[in-house]
C-alpha cells in the first residue's frame, strides 16, 4: 500500500517549466481566464499551455505568413467524444460553427473526436460555449491529462460486448475527467451546463482513497495541482477487435464477459505510445504490454492505481521522457505491475486468453442487430468538406437534419451513421451519390481506404513538411507504381505524418512516412495490417521526388518472393531489412517505368530537369528551365503541397494531349 500521494521530488533535476505553469494556474484558470477577456489576437505562452487542457491549440497559418507582419493567429478546437459518439444536435452545432467561425471544414481525428480549424480568438469563447450547450465538451481533449477514451465504433446492438465497451469508455472518461470548475467559469461564466448524470459508482470511486491514489481536500482529487506528466491516452475494446490501435495506448481495457455475456472483468494493457523525436534515440515508439486481469468490481481502483503510478513516478523533468511508456521501459513490466498493485491494495490476476487481434474499419452498410442499419463512410484524411463536386459536408448535414441520426467517429477518422431505418437506406445512398460521395467502400481506392494522414502544414506548429495535403498525390503515385508492376490488386496500410510525433500512427503502418524536413520523410516498413507489430525505420531521409525509385525494388522483391497471401508488411518483417537492402542495391531498372523528372541546378543560374528512371539509370535526359519558370514552379508546388516532379509531369502531359 502506498502511504503518500505526494509526487516524488527529483533530487538533481528541476521540473520542466510546464510543471510550474500548471502549478500557478489555480487548477487551469489562469492566465486563460484573464487573457480571454483581452482584445488581442493571441495568448501568451503560459496561457497557451493551460488552454490545451480546455481543448484548444493556438496555431498560425504558415501559408499566410508575411515577413515583418504579425502571424496569422487562429485556434484549433478539439471535442472529447468517448467512444466517438456524436448526437445529431451536437453535429449540427459543430457544422454551423465550422461555417461561422472556422475554415468551413470539420476534421475527424484519429482519436474519435472532431477538430475545427481557423477560429479567431475573439470567437473562441462563443464556439466552446456553443459546444457545451449542445451536450458536447472540449475539456481534456488536449493537455497533460487523459485524452478522449476510444472504443470500437460499430454500433452493434446484438453484441453485448460492444455495448459494454461503449459504456465503459464513457465511465473511464468520467473517472478521469478534470474536476476543476475552471472550464465552466471561463467558457460559460460559471454556469454549469446541463449534462448527462455521472455513474454513481464512478463518482464514489473517484473519491475513494485508502491506498494513496487521491489528494485529499483538493479540487483535483486524482490529478492534484500538477496533473499528469504528459498526455494519457486510453481505450476500451472487445476481444479480437483492434480498430482502436490498442497497442498504441497508454492504457487499454479489454472487456471479458461470462457465459451470460455480462462483464466479468478486464484484461489490462499499458505502456503504448508513438511520439518520438528525430535524432533522439532515447525517444521511441513502443507497444503496450499486457499487465494483468482485474475483476469488474475493482476496475476503477485499478485505473486509478495506474494513473497514480504514472502521476507520481513519471518524469516531470524532461517532457520527451514523460510518457508512461518510458516509465515501464525503464522499470520493466514486473516492477511497474508491483507498484500498481501497491496502489491497488491487491495483486492483479493473470491475463485471460484472447483471440488474435484483427483490424476492422466497419465501412459500408451493416445490420445493427436491432432491425436498423448503420453506414460507415470513408472520409479521406478525416476532412469533412465541400470542394467542387465533392460535397460531403453538405451531404452529412442534410442527412442528419432530415433523419435525426447520431454518428460514431472511427479511430480511422471515418464516420458511421447510426440507427438508419431500412426504408431510409436508398434515399440516404442517393443523397450521398448526388453530392459526390461514394457510399460503397469497395468502389474507392483500397490504398485510400486504409490510409491516414495528420493535418500538418500549414497550421500545425510541429510539422516540418506536408502530410494531409500531399497524401492523395502520394497514394496516387503508389497506385500507379503497383499497376505498372502487375500488383494492381495489392493494398496495404499507408500512414503519413508531418513530424515524428505520430498523430496518424505511422509507426503501426505497413508503409509509414514520417516528416523529416521539407519534402523529406523517414520511411518505415514492416508493421502488420492488424496493427499488432511496430514498423522499423528503413530510410532516414527520403526526398519525396525519389519515392518511386525507392519503392519499386521493394515491391518487385515482394512480388517475386512473397509467400501465398502474405501482406507487404509481413513480407518486409519476414525478409528483414538486410535482405531488402541487398536486393535493392543489385536491382536494375528494366525500363518498364516512365522516367521520372528530377530538377537540378546546372550551375549557370538555370534549373535542369534530369529525366531518369532513378539514380541508377544509365541514360540521363535533361530539360532546362529558365530561372523565373523554376521559381514559379517551386512556389506553386509548395502552395499546392505537391512535388515539383508531379506538377511538371501533369503540365507536360496536358500540353501534349492538347497537341
Amino acid at each position: 500500500m502506498v502511504k503518500s500521494s505526494t509526487p516524488p521530488t527529483p533530487v538533481t533535476r528541476k521540473p520542466s517549466k510546464v510543471e510550474g505553469i500548471k502549478e500557478r494556474s489555480n487548477f487551469l484558470r489562469e492566465p486563460v481566464a484573464t487573457e480571454i477577456l483581452q482584445d488581442t489576437t493571441h495568448f501568451t505562452e503560459e496561457a497557451i499551455q493551460i488552454l490545451k487542457f480546455h481543448g484548444s491549440y493556438q496555431q498560425d497559418n504558415r501559408d499566410n505568413r508575411i515577413k515583418g507582419q504579425e502571424k496569422d493567429y487562429q485556434f484549433m478546437v478539439r471535442t472529447k467524444n468517448p467512444g466517438g459518439f456524436v448526437p445529431a444536435q451536437l453535429y449540427l452545432t459543430l457544422d454551423k460553427l465550422a461555417e461561422e467561425y472556422g475554415n468551413q471544414t470539420l476534421r475527424v481525428t484519429t482519436r474519435q473526436g472532431f477538430q475545427m480549424h481557423g477560429i479567431l480568438k475573439r470567437n473562441l469563447k462563443s464556439a466552446i460555449a456553443a459546444i457545451i450547450k449542445s451536450m458536447g465538451s472540449t475539456l481534456g481533449a488536449c493537455g497533460d491529462i487523459n485524452r478522449n477514451v476510444m472504443a470500437p465504433p460499430a454500433p452493434f446492438k446484438n453484441k453485448p460486448e460492444y455495448q459494454h465497451a461503449w459504456q465503459y469508455s464513457e465511465y473511464v472518461a468520467q473517472l478521469l475527467s478534470p474536476q476543476t470548475g475552471a472550464y465552466y467559469e471561463i467558457w460559460l461564466d460559471g454556469e454549469k451546463a446541463i449534462s448527462a448524470e455521472e455513474n454513481p459508482e464512478v463518482v464514489a470511486a473517484r473519491q475513494k482513497n485508502g491506498t494513496g491514489t487521491v489528494f485529499h481536500d483538493s479540487e483535483e482529487p486524482l490529478y492534484g495541482t500538477h496533473y499528469m506528466p504528459r498526455k494519457f491516452k486510453c481505450s476500451v475494446t472487445v476481444p479480437g477487435d483492434n480498430s482502436v490501435d490498442l497497442f498504441s495506448q497508454d492504457l487499454t481495457l479489454v472487456v471479458i464477459t461470462n457465459d451470460k455475456q455480462e462483464v466479468e472483468g478486464f484484461n489490462i494493457y499499458a505502456g503504448g505510445g508513438l511520439g518520438r523525436t528525430h535524432g533522439k534515440e532515447e525517444t521511441f515508439a513502443r507497444l503496450a504490454d499486457p499487465i494483468g486481469y482485474i475483476a469488474k468490481a475493482d476496475v476503477y481502483d485499478a485505473i486509478k492505481a495506474i494513473v497514480a503510478t504514472q502521476r507520481d513516478y513519471g518524469d516531470r523533468t524532461d517532457r520527451r521522457h514523460a510518457r508512461l511508456k518510458y516509465l515501464i521501459h525503464d522499470w520493466g513490466v514486473d516492477k511497474f505491475r508491483s507498484m500498481v498493485e501497491k496502489y491497488l491494495g491487491k495483486p492483479l490476476e493473470a491475463s485471460k486468453p484472447l483471440p488474435e487481434w484483427k483490424y476492422e474499419d466497419f465501412l459500408g452498410w451493416h445490420e445493427q442487430g436491432d432491425g436498423k442499419l448503420f453506414l460507415g463512410i470513408s472520409v479521406e484524411n478525416g476532412r469533412i468538406k465541400d470542394e467542387g463536386s465533392f460535397r460531403l459536408r453538405t451531404a452529412l448535414r442534410e442527412i442528419v437534419q432530415q433523419y435525426n441520426l447520431s454518428m460514431r467517429l472511427t479511430p480511422h477518422h471515418n464516420v458511421i451513421l447510426c440507427d438508419i431505418a431500412p426504408d431510409q437506406k436508398q434515399a440516404i445512398a442517393n443523397l450521398l451519390v448526388t453530392h459526390g460521395v461514394e457510399p460503397d467502400p469497395n468502389a474507392i481506392s483500397q490504398l485510400v481506404r486504409y490510409s491516414m494522414a495528420c493535418p500538418a502544414l500549414p497550421t500545425c506548429g510541429l510539422a516540418t513538411t506536408e502530410s494531409e495535403r500531399i497524401m492523395p498525390s502520394v497514394l496516387q503515385r503508389i497506385e500507379v507504381l503497383l499497376n505498372r508492376l502487375g500488383l494492381s490488386q495489392e493494398h496495404f496500410v499507408v500512414r503519413m505524418t508531418g513530424c515524428p510525433n505520430g498523430c496518424a500512427r505511422p509507426y503501426m503502418a505497413e508503409l509509414g512516412f514520417v516528416g523529416n524536413g521539407p519534402s523529406t520523410y523517414q520511411l518505415w516498413l514492416g508493421a502488420d495490417a492488424n496493427q499488432t507489430r511496430l514498423a522499423q525505420v528503413y530510410i532516414e531521409k527520403l526526398p519525396l521526388d525519389n519515392l518511386e525509385a525507392e519503392l519499386e525494388p521493394l515491391l518487385v522483391y515482394f512480388k517475386q518472393s512473397r509467400q501465398p497471401n502474405e501482406s507487404f508488411g509481413d513480407f518486409c518483417d519476414r525478409i528483414g531489412f538486410d535482405s531488402l537492402r541487398e536486393f535493392t542495391s543489385k536491382y536494375e531498372f528494366q525500363g518498364a517505368l516512365e522516367p521520372e523528372i528530377a530538377l537540378q541546378d546546372d550551375g549557370n543560374g538555370e534549373q535542369e530537369a534530369a529525366a531518369n528512371a532513378a539514380t541508377a539509370a544509365k541514360a540521363r535526359r535533361r530539360i532546362t528551365l529558365r530561372e523565373p519558370v523554376y521559381a514559379k514552379l517551386k512556389a506553386t508546388a509548395e502552395s499546392q503541397g505537391k512535388p515539383m516532379t508531379q506538377l511538371v509531369n501533369e503540365a507536360i502531359e496536358a500540353f501534349l494531349q492538347g497537341q
